[in-house]
């Protein structure tokens, strides 16, 4: 990165060695610095069971120490990324994303008068980040798989890119006023159309779902519906202070049907093969 935008070039930019368990370290990074996009986290669901400690100092340690580093810095705005695995977790992993969320939500409530605002945005799999399924499949491929490892056949998920993950991101700093998790509006695909688009005519086996992983995600719970405003591409579930109507982000806003449930096994937007290919090749 460093060399792609040289200091020289863009003098605007820095470029630190660190880590969010390291909270006089983050101080010193957030000097000067307007705007965070929290992204850092041990995000491995197997690798996160089998090393807790080292989940929780990252993931929700560090989470904190980024809140109170931001706070003490004057950062004005403060975007945390979380994952649908932070919704009625049954993994380690995320449970730990659940309370970061939980910590820069509450943030909120503690800066007193200092200007800085936080808020959370929360998305599914991202096409062809590194450890998911994408290049996975690939990689079997090119050794001469005659079938793939299907988890279960019923399978979906939530789908993005990474380009599209980015632009939502940024999208939210105009709207934030602190306190909200903002989820996009995106398609569900089935792993079995996944393996079809990555290579047609592929067998498959299942090979059962690994502990701590779920058939279905969910982004929104039918309780969190309840705090729940949509936009014409996004939700916003909101603080459970903050009145419904009230709230103003310049872009029409309604509330949601009580009891609604986002969830990628009811989704009303669908991937097929086609649109699976041509989202894998870009």
């Amino acid at each position: 990165m460093a060399q792609k935008f040289s200091e020289s070039k863009y003098p605007f930019m820095r470029y630190f060695i660190g880590d969010v368990r390291d909270y006089s370290r983050l101080e010193m990074a957030l000097r000067g610095v307007d705007i965070v996009i929290h992204a850092a986290a041990l995000k491995h669901v197997t690798i996160a069971e089998y090393n807790p400690y080292e989940c929780i100092n990252t993931n929700v340690i560090g989470a904190e120490n980024l809140a109170r580093a931001s706070l003490r810095n004057g950062v004005s705005h403060v975007l945390a990324l979380s994952t649908d695995k932070a919704v009625s977790p049954i993994n380690l992993y995320g449970a730990s994303k659940l309370a970061a969320e939980k910590i820069f939500i509450a943030a909120n409530n503690i800066r007193g008068t200092d200007p800085t605002i936080f808020s959370v945005v929360r998305y599914g799999n991202v096409v062809g980040s590194r450890g998911s399924v994408v290049p996975f499949f690939k990689k079997l491929l090119i050794e001469g798989v005659k079938s793939l490892p299907i988890t279960d056949n019923e399978m979906t998920r939530f789908w993005i890119t990474l380009q599209q993950g980015v632009d939502f991101i940024l999208s939210n700093l105009a709207l934030m006023q602190g306190g909200e998790i903002f989820i996009p509006k995106i398609p569900s695909m089935k792993i079995t159309d996944l393996a079809e688009a990555i290579q047609p005519g592929i067998a498959t086996h299942e090979i059962g779902i690994r502990p701590g992983e779920k058939l279905h995600e969910c982004m929104i719970t039918s309780d969190e519906a309840l705090q729940t405003v949509q936009m014409d591409d996004r939700y916003a579930i909101l603080p459970s202070f903050v009145n419904l109507n009230a709230w103003k982000c310049g872009v029409e806003t309604a509330p949601v049907a009580k009891r609604m449930i986002y969830s990628s096994e009811t989704n009303t937007e669908w991937l097929n093969t086609n649109q699976l290919t041509k989202m894998i090749d870009s």
